[in-house]
């Protein structure tokens, strides 16, 4: 009978473990002009939890492209002018490395989503000092980012994702900080 109580009480302490680990952080404050939607719970949205800041200069910035190679990336205004879906939420870089930004998606359904730290405010990628990032842990390398790394699928309620993002780091092109 004592093992029986030890078994429930160690599956009792796992099971709390895993809820603190899947839980967002206790006090993390969702940012964004969309974050109304995941502290509602008003789906479609993402619930991104950007890590690994270099610093907190800048803006960091999470854009939703349509699932598709011809959109991936595209600037806004050819989005636009095809009709296409397109979304983007700036903040300001939060102090601590990791910020949880909210963005809602148009419809329930497979996206790609990006990651973005504007370190020098003119709001348009610097190769040598901005950061990307995606939902796939891939290291991005010296390569255009892949679309596959950028997929994620969102169902109708919070979708959380978590974000690690990359700089230039080297030959070895963009990378993780250490």
């Amino acid at each position: 009978m004592a093992g029986r109580g030890l078994t429930r009480a160690v599956v009792a302490a796992g099971t709390m473990m895993g809820a603190l680990l899947v839980a967002p952080t206790a006090g993390a404050q969702v940012l964004g002009a969309d974050a109304a939607a995941c502290n509602g719970g008003q789906g479609p949205a993402i619930r991104a939890t950007v890590t690994g800041l270099k610093d907190t200069r800048g803006s960091l910035k999470l854009e939703l492209y349509p699932a598709n190679e011809q959109d991936f990336l595209a600037g806004d205004d050819e989005l636009a002018a095809r009709g296409r879906p397109f979304r983007r939420i700036s903040v300001g870089v939060p102090a601590g490395g990791t910020a949880t930004v909210c963005i809602r998606v148009p419809q329930p359904g497979r996206w790609a989503l990006f990651a973005g730290h504007d370190r020098d405010g003119k709001a348009k990628f610097n190769f040598w000092s901005d950061g990307a990032g995606f939902p796939s842990a891939r290291k991005i390398g010296r390569s255009r980012p892949k679309l596959a790394d950028a997929l994620i699928d969102v169902g109708p309620g919070i979708t959380p994702a978590t974000i690690r993002m990359q700089y230039l780091r080297g030959l070895g092109g963009f990378s993780p900080q250490s």
